[in-house]
């Protein structure tokens, strides 16, 4: 399942330029000093929007400040909206200031709504972002803002989305067609929101995460068809979530 900041829980391993001059030849002709000033305004007016995007990014890094958010708004379309509690994760402004670049795939060794269950538990101090259930049905109990405690490695929870899988590692059925589809296109979504690429460097399991003692997804996940699927999502039309 998932972990805190700095511990785990789920399945663990055993323990200078010339003037232009006008016609007179007395200097710059009327029209070339109106481009010329023309593209100075231009010059400064795209430094400005520069200059206002920089302090937007730099604005939410500020201690005290943090993007607005609604409650219940989610940001795969159609999921389930069931909040963690705020002991479980920690309030964040990503990507601005965590760039988010790794989705963890994890297993809850558990049923779905077990996974919920605990995720509102503050005693639990851990959450993941999405839960996904074997009809394929997809709950949010974290902000893709905020930084969950899912990896039980603080880097890794900072830059990447937590998805975990209702079942266990070695119960293969566990993983069903639907399943699968619904978390591909859950990580699709995620991908093109950041810019992530849909590999095996960037779609990891929660055992590659460094310094965990977890197992999952474990020996069952299939790996080549999750990609696959998650691969076909990405080059659908995009507008899809």
């Amino acid at each position: 399942m998932t972990a805190t900041d700095g511990a785990g829980g789920g399945a663990r391993r055993p323990a200078g330029a010339e003037r232009g001059r006008g016609p007179g030849g007395a200097g710059p002709s009327r029209r070339r000093a109106l481009l010329l000033g023309g593209g100075a305004v231009v010059a400064a007016g795209a430094a400005a929007v520069a200059g206002r995007e920089e302090l937007v990014r730099w604005w939410w890094r500020l201690p005290g400040n943090s993007r607005p958010r609604k409650e219940g708004e989610v940001d795969f379309a159609g999921a389930q909206w069931s909040a963690a509690s705020p002991a479980n994760y920690r309030q964040a402004s990503r990507p601005d200031d965590y760039p988010v670049d790794r989705i963890v795939v994890h297993v809850v060794q558990g049923s779905f709504a077990t996974a919920l269950k605990v995720f509102r538990d503050p005693f639990h101090a851990a959450s993941a972002h999405y839960v996904v259930r074997g009809d394929g049905h997809v709950a949010q109990t974290v902000r893709e803002l905020d930084v969950a405690f899912h990896a039980g490695n603080r880097g890794y929870n900072e830059r990447s989305v937590g998805i975990e899988h209702a079942g266990f590692v070695d119960r293969p059925e566990s993983f069903t067609p639907e399943m699968y589809a619904a978390s591909a296109r859950l990580a699709a979504g995620i991908c093109r929101r950041y810019d992530i690429p849909a590999d095996r460097e960037h779609l990891v399991g929660h055992v590659e995460v460094p310094g965990t003692d977890h197992t999952d997804p474990g020996p069952h996940w299939d790996w080549p068809r999750y990609l696959a699927l998650v691969r076909a999502e990405l080059r659908r039309p995009t507008g899809r979530a």
